[in-house]
This record gives C-alpha cells, sequence and structure tokens, in this order.
C-alpha cells in the first residue's frame, strides 16, 4: 500500500459545473485531492481540465457546486484569495514578466518590506537564489526573465508557486519545456512537498512521467470526470483508453514511405549560441533530408536542436556553411525569402513565436502565405477564405469558426493553427520545434498524421523531439544530436530506448564524421 493511501482529503469540489454561453465546460465533476498526495489528472485539450484547476485555485468561479477546504466549504473571491487559503497554480500558459527581473518575478504582488515599509531587494534576492539552487537551475536572480530560454522560464514559475507555502499545488503542465534533468530535480522537489503533507495535482500530457510520480489517478473527458484509481493498479493503456477511447498502438501513424530527392541540404553548418556568443549552438554540422523522410533531431537540452531549426529557417544568423533547399543555396536568404522558397518552421513556443494573440484564427492561419492573396495593394478575400476553410479541415481545426479569437482555442488545436499557417505556405522543407509540446494525446496523433500526410505529398520533414516514444514511433530516420554535432543516424524500427538514451547521454562519446544522409 502507498505510504500516501491512508491520507485525508485536504480539498473537495462536488458537482462542480461550469458554463461558458451555450459551451458547458464542466459537468457536475466530483474531485478531490489529499494531503502528502499527488494526483494526476489526465484528459484531452478541452476535456476540462484547466478549468477545474482554475475553479480550485480561485481564477474563476463555478457556474454551479461547491469547494471544500478541510472540509468546510469555500469560495474564492480571487487568486490572491485562494493563495491566502494555501491554495496556488502553476499555469500552464507561463504567467511572467518578461521585462522584469526573476527575483521581481517570483515576489511580484507579495513584496517583503523592511524597515519604513520598502521593498527588501536583498532578502528578496537571497530568497530566489535559495529557490533556484533547490530546483538546481544556475539562473541568476537579477536576469530579465525575457532573455531567458523556455525551459528556464518554466522553471522560474515553479520556483515562484513553490514560494508560497501552499498547502494545496497545482501544477497545470510543469514539465512541457523542461529537459529530462530538470524534470528528476521537479520530481525531487515534489516528493519533498508531500513528504511534508502538501497535496498536490499534477496534470502533464507525458502520460507515462505523470504516473511515475502520481498516487491517485483522474481522468476527464468532455467535462465529465470518467474514471479514477490509484496509480499503482492502473497503466498507460488504461489512461488513453479513458482518454480517447483508443489504443496507445493507434496513435502512430503506418510509415512505410519511399524517399526521393534530397530536398534539404546542410553541409558544415555552425551557429553561435544566441544566449552565449562565445560558444557554438551548432558545430559544422551536415545532413540531408529527402522528400518523403520525417527525420527526427534527438537530443539532451543544449543539443543545438532548436538553434539549428532556427538557423535553417533563417532567424539564426550561420557563422559557417550552406543550406539548400531543392538545390537553391538559401544560405543568405531572409526567412519570408525561404518560406517563399518552401522552407518554413513551426517555433517550439506558439505562444510567443507562433501567434498572435490579438488576431482571430483566419487570420493566424493566412499571416505567413498573405502575399498570395494579395491582388494590388488589396486582400483577395474570397480566395483567402477558401483557403483558410481548407486547411482548417486538413489540420481538423476545432474551433466557432475563423472569426473565433484565437485564445477561445485549447492548447492542441492552437498548435493546430501554427501548423496550418506553415502548411499554408505549400512547404517543400517542414521544420517542426517540439510541435506536441503540452497537448494531449489525441492532438499528438493529429499532428503525426498531418506529418505523415505531408511526407506521402513529398515534403521532406525535420523536427525535434525530447519524447523518446515520438523518436522511435513518428520518424523514418532519428537523428542524436550532441554539444551541436550529428552524434549518430539510427533506424527507429531497430533501436531501443534505451539505445537511444545511451548514445544521446550525459557521457561524451567519440563522434563520427558529422554528417548524415538520412
Amino acid at each position: 500500500m502507498s505510504p500516501a493511501a491512508g491520507r485525508p482529503v485536504v480539498m473537495r469540489a462536488s458537482a462542480v459545473a461550469k458554463v461558458y454561453g451555450g459551451t458547458h465546460a464542466l459537468k457536475g465533476v466530483d474531485f478531490s485531492v489529499r494531503a502528502g498526495a499527488v494526483t494526476a489528472l489526465f484528459g484531452e485539450n478541452g476535456a476540462g481540465k484547466s478549468t477545474l484547476m482554475k475553479i480550485l485555485a480561485g481564477v474563476e468561479q463555478p457556474s454551479t457546486g461547491t469547494i471544500e477546504l478541510d472540509g468546510e466549504p469555500v469560495a474564492f473571491r480571487s487568486a490572491a484569495d485562494a493563495v491566502a487559503h494555501g491554495v496556488a497554480i502553476i499555469h500552464q500558459e507561463l504567467n511572467l514578466c518578461p521585462n522584469l527581473s526573476v527575483t521581481d518575478n517570483v515576489f511580484l504582488g507579495r513584496e517583503r518590506t523592511g524597515r519604513g515599509g520598502l521593498v527588501s531587494s536583498r532578502a528578496q534576492r537571497q530568497a530566489t537564489a535559495a529557490l533556484l539552487e533547490r530546483l538546481e537551475e544556475p539562473i541568476d536572480p537579477d536576469a530579465l526573465v525575457g532573455d531567458l530560454r523556455l525551459g528556464q522560464q518554466q522553471i522560474v514559475e515553479i520556483a515562484r508557486a513553490i514560494s508560497l507555502d501552499a498547502r494545496v499545488l497545482i501544477m497545470d503542465e510543469p514539465t512541457s519545456a523542461l529537459s529530462a534533468s530538470e524534470v528528476e530535480v521537479l520530481f525531487r522537489v515534489i516528493h519533498e512537498l508531500t513528504g511534508n503533507g502538501v497535496a498536490v495535482v499534477y496534470i502533464s500530457h507525458h502520460l507515462e512521467e505523470a504516473l511515475e510520480i502520481a498516487d491517485d489517478v483522474a481522468v476527464l473527458r468532455d467535462g465529465a470526470l470518467v474514471a479514477t484509481g490509484r496509480a499503482a493498479e492502473v497503466d498507460l493503456a488504461w489512461i488513453v483508453a479513458n482518454m480517447v477511447g483508443r489504443s496507445p498502438d493507434d496513435l502512430y501513424p503506418r510509415l512505410e514511405l519511399p524517399a526521393g530527392d534530397p530536398v534539404l541540404e546542410i553541409e558544415g553548418l555552425s551557429v553561435v549560441d544566441p544566449t552565449n556568443p562565445a560558444r557554438l549552438a551548432v558545430e559544422e554540422l551536415s545532413l540531408t533530408v529527402r522528400a518523403g523522410q520525417i527525420v527526427c533531431l534527438y537530443g539532451l537540452m543544449g543539443a543545438g536542436r532548436t538553434e539549428l531549426l532556427e538557423a535553417l529557417a533563417g532567424r539564426l544568423p550561420a557563422r559557417a556553411g550552406t543550406v539548400r533547399v531543392d538545390g537553391r543555396d538559401v544560405t543568405g536568404a531572409s526567412v519570408g525569402e525561404r518560406i517563399g522558397l518552401g522552407l518554413v518552421l513551426v517555433p517550439e513556443d506558439r505562444q510567443r513565436d507562433g501567434l498572435v494573440q490579438t488576431m482571430s484564427v483566419g487570420d493566424n492561419l493566412s499571416l505567413a502565405s498573405i502575399g498570395r492573396f494579395l491582388f494590388g495593394p488589396f486582400v483577395a478575400g474570397r480566395r483567402e477564405s477558401a483557403a483558410i476553410d481548407r486547411v482548417s479541415a486538413d489540420v481538423t481545426v476545432k474551433a466557432a469558426g475563423p472569426t473565433a479569437p484565437i485564445t477561445s482555442l485549447s492548447g492542441g488545436n492552437q498548435q493546430k493553427v501554427v501548423i496550418g499557417k506553415a502548411l499554408l505556405t505549400e512547404p517543400r522543407a517542414l521544420l517542426l520545434d517540439e510541435p506536441t509540446r503540452g497537448i494531449d494525446v489525441g492532438a499528438k496523433a493529429d499532428i503525426f498524421a498531418l506529418m505523415a500526410e505531408q511526407a506521402r505529398r513529398g515534403v521532406a520533414v525535420l523536427f525535434a523531439t525530447s519524447e523518446l516514444s515520438e523518436a522511435l514511433n513518428a520518424a523514418t530516420h532519428v537523428v542524436v544530436m550532441y554539444r551541436g554535432r550529428v552524434m549518430q543516424l539510427l533506424d527507429p524500427a531497430t533501436t531501443s530506448k534505451e539505445q537511444l538514451m545511451a548514445v544521446s547521454g550525459e557521457a561524451e562519446p567519440t563522434p563520427p564524421a558529422n554528417g548524415a544522409t538520412a
């Protein structure tokens, strides 16, 4: 029996419903969390997970139903009120101020004061440094959050939540941008928290990871709680079946794709690390991706995957080397010129780099290809609308319509819009950086199917992932990167997870000639 099995319920939602206009986001949900235990909450995007968590954390109010804390009814007026009662949340989408320092973000809205009521900057900085040390992350407390990489920003969000000393801590996708080593550290911290009696609600689309840390599990589907259990008594197939009604084996498409002519050719490419100009993020890398191939870039954090993709797309300059698309040199071309020549990137951070938050779904979809619909100074509205409708159907975006605000979509549907925007440019080489970050297994399956369909049409697909199962099931070839170099080209059909982890591990192997042809 789990040590947490006999722990008392500290927080309970009873018959909670939430209605937005004609949409029932939650339908009479009963949900409870126990002191000193981790409750993993699973569900597809749009299942109601984030809505339920926002209600528990005081961000939203339930339409009907009650919330109890220690057996007593509570009605949080705001998130600050919930924090005052010991309930804190780490939101799925980072909620940080990029123009402020790490310390200022950690203590924003609850600054520590000293004599005369003045803010004690020194005490805040020391406390922040201690939190970052606990999370084993070497971040300068005085650094601007906007200058940090996505994973470091997520660490700052986690540090801020931990600093609240909450009795109930809700973690909504806390590891979506973290490396494997950072996840291990976070899990140690979670064990410390639960050992001190903290109740943790853990939401993640990394199903195996969540199952590893959980004591209890619950599954939401279409706004209703459909299954609960002890983590030790369920498996991955049980979770997926309750989430989406199908087997995990059905999530990946069959990849029997003949390779065509070279489409994307990279020779001797070197790229400077934008965060540290003294080192190279990519070093003399050579790689060829052919029509009809889906090539996966796999490696640890810092391997250079993102820098490689951003350099190929023209976002980062190349120090040396050549990039060709269909035999045409695009090394000196701008981002827009490369898109016009068939080279387009789906970025890792969809909120910051992939979408314009003030635009509609349709405007975001057509943004990168708007030049195709210009007639002099005017936009050919009918042609644009027809193209938007077509690509929306192709990528299966679930939205009220093309005029719906992009912010009204779930994370998985927002990601489909970013991919749809890229596909509307009619690419010859499609680059995707962590295309399934922060989305559910159903949306992941849709994205893998889209990648396979593009490959069947003769597009060269190059994508980066930190997920072992994706590397071995969604690609025709796996390129392992280590510190900016190609270490090995693997056949996923004959490679085990253990072999892939060994090749990409912390121990530095001796690299072969740094070129690969998929």
